[in-house]
Parts: C-alpha cells; structure tokens; sequence
C-alpha cells in the first residue's frame, strides 16, 4: 500500500485520472469526493453517538421506541397455509432468476455433514 503513495507511482496515477476525467471534469470530482467524505463522517459520527447513548441508558430528551409507536389495535389475518405438495421458488440473489428449492435430504448413514 506504501508503494502506491511514492513519486513515480502517485505522478502515473494522476496522469490516468487526468486522461480518464480530463481537466476540466476534475475540479467537480474533487468537490463530490469531499461532499461524500464529509456526509460519511456526519454519519459514522451520528451512528457512534446513538451507540454511546444506547449503552449508557435512554437519554431523558430521546422518547422510547415503545412510547412513539402505539401497538396495532387489530391484529393481522394469518397468512393461508401453503399447500406442502406444491413446488417452492427461491430467486437468486445474483441473477435474480426463480428457481426450484431443494430440500436438504440428510445423509443416509446419519453422519453429520461438515
């Protein structure tokens, strides 16, 4: 990682930067990269201070979750049960395509699997 940041090599890496956003483009990319930066550490800040809080107990200006959100007064229809015969899909996280769930049929000897 040391030798990224040398002379010869950080001058090859502004010069790439240079043909690939040209010198024009690069001030606004230069802007943008410190608006993330900046919004990143407001965030990571913000999510370390409501950590702190968690820990030492409910602060008495932040309202509990239990007290902002009422309970449902009508309670939800259970979902039909699903016929047990019927083929299952699965959507890969990938492709996103369906496919056919396999059970997991365990092994015939009893052994566990590793």
């Amino acid at each position: 990682m040391g030798a990224l940041f040398e002379k010869p090599a950080f001058w090859v890496l502004i010069l790439i930067v240079l043909l690939l956003f040209g010198a024009k483009r690069l001030p606004d990319l230069a802007r943008g990269v410190g608006r993330s930066m900046r919004i990143f550490k407001a965030e990571t800040d913000g999510l370390k201070s409501d950590f702190k809080e968690g820990k030492d107990g409910d602060s008495a200006d932040t309202p509990s979750v239990a007290a902002a959100a009422p309970a449902p007064a009508v309670e939800p229809a259970p979902a039909p049960a699903a016929d047990p015969s019927a083929p299952r899909y699965l959507v890969d996280p990938i492709t996103g395509e369906k496919v056919l769930a396999q059970p997991v049929q365990p092994p015939a000897d009893g052994t566990p699997r590793a």
